[in-house]
């Protein structure tokens, strides 16, 4: 027999190094705190709401001055990311490396890539979650247009001097890949470039001292943000449950959106791979000497040329029973907090949805609500009752 004739007999070889990349880790995972596992579905973590204040006593006899200390909660929600992968038996079988093996790292990756879109940008954000740091950033008014120069950078107004006015400093800075040749392509005054990485070498970005990062896993939005940086430490998260994986052999499989069976594993002979986790995460924000009311946020982004962001304008009026503007009053839209001005109004930038709202001012009550913001401009006329 020659070769041609032992061809069906002989196996060929496979490679297990199949061809794709290395799989992707979340950047806000890796950049924010994590704290000990929730043992609940909710978790409560009480933050500074209001600071103590010393006085100078006048004279031998002055008296001293009596100042509080308060705390307000802000809630961690776990929320769950699942999938289930379906394959028939006989393609495992045949299969010459371990298909469940490759498959698995792509599952972690694409939670990873869910948990950073949702966190940092808002995308497929589940209801369960705060607002995200493009939101709250957007709202804080540190948002930046002119795309990546020096000045949007680290000039007065700036990407880093936006966080620091907050009583932040920058601590990561996430970028998308594009952003690479901007920063490449920025120069002094005597033209030299700013960012000038060894050409034998492997380039290291960083900005003011923190480093920068340049998510692969596809999470990053390019309509919203060129850059986001701020102090990723003051975000916290904790896992409900760590990733747990089980494989299925009887189940039956339906459409989420129709209900229409899609596999039957028993019936079909197949095998599924289902993943779940649960996680939550908060930025506490605490009251801080430089930020007393909680208004301010610690992160800033600058703007792409084109921005696809699509917000709601949502004014909000606070009045007193006199029908006079209350100024100073803090409004909460879910997580994000601001300050009526002079004439009592405050006015936000949301994306659609439905979310809880609380008015607070010192004297009078507490007024709660819940929002349902569209596509059209809100204007809410709110009444606050004296507490006297």
């Amino acid at each position: 027999m020659n070769r041609e004739q032992l061809e069906a007999l002989i196996q060929e070889q496979v490679i297990e190094s199949i061809a794709q990349d290395a799989p992707q880790e979340s950047v806000f995972m890796k950049l924010a705190r994590r704290l000990p596992d929730m043992s609940a579905k909710q978790a409560k973590l009480p933050v500074l709401d209001l600071l103590p204040m010393a006085n100078w006593v006048g004279g031998d006899t002055g008296v001293k001055a009596v100042s509080a200390q308060a705390w307000d909660d802000v809630y961690l929600n776990a929320a769950e990311l699942a999938v289930i992968v379906p394959f028939p038996e006989a393609v495992l079988a045949d299969a010459s490396f371990d298909v469940i093996g490759q498959v698995i790292p792509r599952i972690i990756e694409s939670f990873g890539q869910r948990v950073d879109a949702a966190a940092i940008f808002g995308m497929n954000r589940p209801a369960e979650w705060q607002s995200d740091l493009i939101t709250l950033a957007r709202n804080a008014g540190n948002n930046i247009s002119g795309g990546v120069t020096y000045d949007a950078l680290m000039g007065d107004g700036g990407l880093i001097a936006k966080v620091e006015q907050a009583g932040s400093l920058v601590d990561g800075v996430v970028a998308s890949i594009g952003s690479r040749s901007a920063l490449r392509a920025i120069k002094d005054d005597a033209g030299n470039p700013i960012y000038s990485p060894d050409m034998g070498g492997k380039a290291v970005y960083s900005l003011d001292g923190a480093p920068m990062f340049f998510p692969a896993n596809g999470s990053f939005d390019t309509g919203a943000a060129a850059m986001i940086a701020g102090s990723f430490s003051s975000a916290v998260y904790s896992i409900r449950q760590d990733v747990t994986v089980k494989v299925l052999d009887q189940a039956t499989i339906t459409d989420p959106a129709t209900g229409a069976v899609l596999y039957n594993l028993a019936q079909q002979d197949m095998l599924a791979i289902r993943a779940v986790m649960r996680m939550g995460w908060a930025l506490p924000n605490p009251a801080t000497r430089l930020d007393p009311d909680r208004v301010s946020v610690p992160f800033a982004y600058i703007e792409p040329p084109v921005s696809t962001l699509s917000l709601t304008t949502v004014n909000y009026i606070v009045r007193d029973n006199s029908a006079i503007g209350i100024p100073g009053a803090v409004v909460s839209i879910g997580s994000v907090r601001k300050k009526t001005g002079t004439t009592g109004s405050a006015q936000f930038n949301m994306p659609q949805g439905v979310y809880s709202v609380k008015i607070t001012k010192e004297g009078f009550g507490v007024k709660n609500d819940t929002l349902t913001v569209g596509a059209s401009t809100l204007n809410k006329d709110v009444i606050l009752t004296s507490a006297k």
